[in-house]
């Protein structure tokens, strides 16, 4: 029996948090707030609190960039990363891809995890003990860490995956030395391969007391409401079931599981996601099944877990505009939401969001006043327009050449990630149709369609909040991997069950 009352889900965003709110009547609310502002102190719950007041709740799913946003800005748990003598180095040094094959410079990302502890254990693959874990040694070198200001500790022994006894065994003793974060390999990601299965697992030591914290805080917010939110492998986990390894693709997987079903919804049958928010453009291929990838680079940090496949590029409505003094230049950094565009009226620069309101696409009589200091304000075209007039006397271009240009080069960025996503993987994109989602979507959606050869561009009445109105239609998922050591035999879904 369904609880009653309203039901919401969100999409927090960089720039913008979305919801979507089925009131217990069957009507469905949406609305769409500043994630940051002076007017409020969070943004999901200032929404719940406008659209449901002080009525009951049954339920809350949430999609959150919390841990994106911590990798791409360093900010995750301090790591110790516990590894078999011999093997520290095993993760710095990866499986030496160049992912720019011509640069003679090559700058390989800090590691994720601050120190590292070799313990003397080995075991072969065969599962035989050639070395007994030394757990005296081990119990000092973990004190000595938690000392050091650690409180993660990732633990990754060779054939961890398959034989963990010494894996388990170092859990408890971080344990009992006070680490309030403990993720061992066998438990991460139990497969082969000690490089991406370490990785893996320091991704989630890392990113999980970050994630642990804001759930924590939204539970706070909400009491007993039961919460649930999006993995980034399209299904949701219950709060307490959400850890790092799962989280970083959070909100642009509520968006590609939205736009399959508006699309499909339509009698479309192959579909380019094209989600176009403050931030970054998520971009995805669908043409009758979910693709997923097994190993996903996001912000330097390798990680092999099941999530559905999703390009990003650095390319929103809050895309930072610039002369570099040699040519025009559009993001990668990004306004967001505050200081937020120019338009916003809280002093921020000019991006592709200006460039549309300078051109009269974007018209302030039709956006909602909650921007400026206080929250109240609508759009500052008069800020606008000073921005690009002073830009225009340091480039000696024409302002309307300079806001054009300046879309021009975005949409060719944009462009290029959805080739990356279908025509270089040898889809024939003419008969596909480009389905326009996020709050900035719709402004240059036509002009990336037509870049492409794609003739038909879908924009549903909830393209800008789909990702929350995916979140809504997602179903809770738990994805379980394990290496398979066996013959080949017709059906290996037995040998899998054994």
């Amino acid at each position: 029996m369904t609880a009653p009352g309203w039901r919401f889900a969100i999409d927090r965003g960089g720039t913008f948090t979305d919801i979507v709110a089925h009131a217990p009547d069957g009507r469905v609310v949406t609305a769409k707030l500043l994630s940051a502002s002076s007017a409020y102190a969070d943004a999901a719950a200032e929404g719940i609190r406008r659209i449901a007041g002080d009525a009951a709740i049954a339920g809350v799913r949430m999609g959150t960039t919390v841990a994106t946003n911590a990798l791409l800005e360093r900010r995750g748990e301090p790591v110790v990363l516990v590894t078999t003598r011999g093997f520290a180095d095993a993760l710095r040094i990866g499986h030496q891809a160049r992912p720019r094959l011509f640069d003679r410079h090559i700058v390989v990302p800090d590691p994720l995890y601050a120190r590292v502890i070799e313990v003397d254990e080995r075991v072969t693959a065969d599962g035989e003990v050639l070395t007994l874990l030394d757990e005296a040694a081990a119990e000092d070198d973990l004190a000595a860490a938690y000392a050091a200001g650690c409180r993660a500790a990732a633990i990754v022994l060779m054939h961890g995956y398959r034989f963990p006894a010494h894996e388990a065994r170092l859990a408890n003793l971080a344990t009992r030395a006070g680490f309030t974060q403990i993720s061992v390999s066998h438990d991460v990601a139990a497969t082969i391969k000690l490089v991406p299965r370490g990785d893996t697992t320091v991704v989630d030591a890392y990113l999980s007391p970050v994630l642990r914290a804001h759930v924590d805080r939204v539970e706070a917010t909400l009491g007993e409401v039961p919460l649930h939110f999006m993995q980034s492998n399209g299904g949701l986990a219950g709060a307490r079931g959400f850890r790092g390894r799962d989280a970083v693709l959070s909100g642009p997987a509520g968006g590609v599981v939205g736009m399959v079903a508006v699309g499909r919804a339509a009698g479309f049958d192959r579909l380019i996601g094209f989600d176009m928010g403050g931030t970054s453009t998520d971009v995805s291929h669908w043409a009758g099944g979910f693709e997923r990838a097994t190993e996903t680079v996001v912000a330097g940090a390798r990680i092999r877990t099941p999530m559905l496949a999703i390009d990003t590029v650095a390319a929103g409505g809050g895309s930072i505009c610039r002369w570099d003094g040699v040519r025009l230049r559009v993001g990668p950094k990004s306004a967001g939401a505050v200081p937020g565009p120019a338009a916003y009226g809280n002093g921020g620069p000019l991006t592709v969001t200006d460039a549309q309101v300078f051109l009269g696409r974007l018209q302030p009589a039709f956006f909602p006043a909650i921007f400026g200091p206080h929250g109240d304000a609508p759009l500052d075209t008069a800020a606008v327009t000073a921005g690009f007039a002073a830009m225009s006397a340091e480039t000696g271009l024409a302002a309307a050449a300079l806001a054009e240009g300046f879309l021009d080069i975005a949409v060719a960025t944009m462009a290029r990630k959805v080739r990356a996503v279908s025509i270089e993987r040898g889809h024939d994109v003419a008969g596909y149709t480009l389905v326009a989602m996020g709050g900035a979507a719709g402004q240059v959606a036509c002009r990336v369609a037509a870049a492409l050869g794609i003739g038909r561009v879908l924009a549903s009445p909830h393209a800008g909040v789909l990702s929350a109105f995916g979140i809504a239609l997602a179903d809770v998922r738990a994805v379980r991997e394990a290496t398979v050591g066996a013959g080949l035999v017709a059906d290996v879904s037995a040998v899998v069950a054994r």
